[in-house]
């Protein structure tokens, strides 16, 4: 029988930003954690009854909730720190000091709630030189000597979009980060602080082609070695219609499979194939080949084999062609508690075979489902423990008695 997702019962205040906090929330969520994010407050707008409050600028909340809250009152702090009593994890997302300054930095809070788990994210490591700069994932990747081995021969380097700072190695990390914490509280009885930086995050998932530097399969400059689009028969290829076919035949199996399929076995290459000398001809050979056929054709010849040759596919096709498996699935598959479906709609249905979405994002409005979430999660009131002001939650003021 189907148990309820690994993470249910686990209350997480997220402050809102972008990118990396809210991708270790939304992670936290899929898993079935209770999370409300935490918005600015907009007078008139938010919390204020006729009014239909503004869309929030992240997309990655599915499964969350929002409270307006105004952080520079005193009683919209007090709030937060009457929330913390209660709550599992905070997710900081700010640059170091922001929250301490509004007296909400992990001594405060912790020491409000012992059990809690203050996740801090930040681009630069707190100790570096960085610690006080601005900005974003090309340059976490750049300082951390990951960005310098991504492009091809001769050209400068080239960001693989914003996967691997904000999200691989930030915001990723930072739940593995607050899963690990999550564990050592059942052990300690103790919540503690949870650091984690994209700087750090991204060259600890460069372990393997940082190691290869000083070994014959990375030790070359960028784009010459055997990984990185330097091997011919680990690469990408062109199809007549403008496509393109992946190949990453490394095992003299695969390898086989591959010339076999692409009608080379006359050449020879299975036995030299890792002589560089014959590599320029052989990926001017294999470019010619594959432009000799459409990417259908070729799908056609490799679908089945151990070629480790495969279509290039992009989104539009992964959504509107169901023969493609594109269907949006949890990264992981628990069995007896299965996360959440990828579905921003709702929080029905769980597991991987489940009726999902993934490809349309449907911001969350600031403030939406809150107060319903104050009073589920925390059990909390409007007027006997939370009150509204200029379009902020605050604390409810007690009555002198």
């Amino acid at each position: 029988m189907v148990g309820p997702p690994p993470l249910q019962g686990l209350k997480v205040l997220e402050f809102a930003g972008l990118a990396p906090g809210p991708f270790a929330g939304l992670l936290l969520a899929d898993a079935g954690a209770d999370v409300l994010r935490i918005d600015r407050a907009v007078p008139g707008k938010t919390h204020t009854p006729g009014v239909e409050p503004p869309l929030g600028g992240d997309n990655l909340t599915r499964h969350k909730s929002s409270i307006a809250v105004d952080l520079k009152a005193p009683a919209g702090v007090a709030l937060i720190k009457e929330l913390a009593r209660t709550a599992d994890v905070i997710i900081d997302p700010f640059r170091p000091g922001v929250l301490e300054k509004l007296g909400l930095g992990p001594d405060v809070l912790l020491e409000v709630n012992p059990r809690l788990i203050y996740g801090r994210m930040t681009g630069f490591r707190r100790d570096g030189k960085y610690a006080a700069m601005a900005g974003h994932d090309i340059n976490y990747l750049a300082v951390s000597g990951v960005l310098s081995m991504l492009g091809r021969r001769g050209d400068k380097p080239h960001p693989p979009i914003n996967i691997l700072g904000d999200f691989a190695g930030g915001g990723a990390v930072l739940f593995q980060g607050i899963l690990m914490a999550v564990i050592a509280r059942e052990r300690t009885g103790r919540g503690q602080v949870v650091e984690a930086n994209m700087v750090d995050g991204a060259s600890y998932l460069a372990t393997f082609p940082r190691l290869a530097r000083k070994t014959p399969m990375g030790d070359r400059p960028r784009g010459e070695n055997h990984l990185d689009g330097g091997c011919p028969f680990y690469d990408t290829y062109e199809t007549r219609d403008g496509k393109y076919m992946s190949v990453g035949a490394l095992e003299p199996q695969f390898y086989a499979a591959l010339v076999k399929g692409l009608g080379l076995v006359h050449k020879g290459w299975d036995q030299t194939r890792w002589d560089r000398g014959t590599w320029p001809e052989m990926k001017a050979v294999f470019e010619t080949v594959f432009k000799s056929k459409t990417r259908s054709e070729w799908e056609a010849i490799f679908d089945g084999t151990d070629a480790c040759c495969l279509p290039v596919l992009d989104y539009s096709e992964l959504e509107n062609e169901p023969t493609r498996e594109g269907d949006q699935r949890p990264s992981v598959t628990l069995r007896e508690t299965p996360c959440l479906a990828i579905d921003e709609k709702t929080k029905e249905g769980r597991g991987a075979h489940v009726p999902s979405s993934g490809y349309e994002a449907y911001p969350l409005r600031l403030g939406e489902g809150g107060e319903e979430a104050l009073k589920k999660w925390f059990g909390f009131s409007k007027g006997r423990d939370y009150q509204m002001e200029k379009g902020g939650l605050v604390l409810a003021s007690k009555p002198n008695l």
